[in-house]
């Protein structure tokens, strides 16, 4: 241990023999331990046979706490912040604490360990080199669409955490919005009994939760694939063609694809060689 340091510590999102050695090393030896949930993390620090002060850090308070923990810290005391599961800060508090300690040259340390995006990630069988985590989206029907809708083009897999007695209003918005065909995996109590992993088009997923009391309990994870690349039909390839070529006529190629592939909600890296093409044509037939 480090005097004077913010450790930020995962905690299990549900089977105890996922925590860390060194995580409970550093709750073992920390001065205080600041934690989402002072009576569920005093159980399971005694599941550990950890005895540590304890102080409460959630978003109803942890403005307010900053200035004593920053004390605390800048006086030598190592702090190890922790949330009620998995990786502090995500979709958890503890944000302004981390911002304030760098802003006042404390030193922050991450422990790694769970964290249930990650592991839903890992078991979903969808593209995982780029994605997008969202988190919880909005409560209400209205905003939860809208956010959808702007989401629905996105070409990465998204993680969205749902609560359970939402999760069936919020697939069959995903279907509403998305299209029931786009890949999904729903991934709930994860690491625990009564663990689920399921990959299914949305509409199946819909349909199976609405249909199975059992899949609306418990903490959620939804992995969904990104949007299918755009096919163009042979009206609007020509549309594209004839757009490129008043484009490449007067900016550079690579602005040229940028602009129409804004125009069609395509991608740029997509429409440069044809751009490229066009011009290199354009050049030969000109007198």
């Amino acid at each position: 241990m480090t005097p004077g340091t913010l450790y930020v510590v995962a905690t299990p999102i549900g089977h105890l023999d996922d925590m860390t050695q060194r995580g409970r090393e550093v709750l073992a030896d920390a001065s205080l331990v600041a934690a989402e949930d002072t009576r569920h993390s005093g159980r399971l620090l005694a599941a550990y046979g950890i005895e540590r002060a304890l102080t409460a850090v959630h978003d109803h308070n942890e403005a307010d706490r900053v200035p004593d923990l920053l004390a605390r810290l800048q006086s030598g005391d190592s702090v190890a912040l922790i949330s009620d599961a998995g990786t502090p800060l995500i979709s958890d508090p503890g944000y302004r604490l981390i911002a304030a300690a760098h802003e006042h040259g404390v030193r922050v340390s991450p422990v790694p360990g769970p964290c249930a995006a990650i592991a839903a990630l890992s078991a979903a069988g969808l593209p995982s080199d780029r994605f997008l985590f969202e988190g919880f989206l909005a409560a209400r029907t209205g905003p939860r669409r809208a956010r959808l809708a702007e989401l629905a083009e996105l070409p990465h897999t998204v993680i969205f955490y749902e609560a359970p007695h939402r999760i069936a209003e919020t697939l069959q918005d995903l279907v509403a919005e998305w299209g029931g065909e786009r890949q999904a995996t729903l991934a709930r109590e994860l690491t625990k009994t009564f663990e689920t992993v399921r990959r299914a088009t949305l509409a199946e997923l819909a349909a199976w939760v609405a249909e199975d009391a059992n899949q609306q309990r418990g903490e959620i994870v939804l992995v969904v694939a990104g949007a299918p690349a755009r096919t163009l039909d042979d009206q609007r390839l020509l549309a594209l063609d004839q757009v490129l070529s008043v484009l490449v006529g007067e900016l550079p190629v690579k602005q040229a694809a940028g602009l129409a592939a804004q125009l069609f909600g395509l991608k740029r890296n997509a429409l440069y060689d044809r751009a490229q093409a066009l011009k290199q044509a354009a050049a030969k037939n000109s007198p």
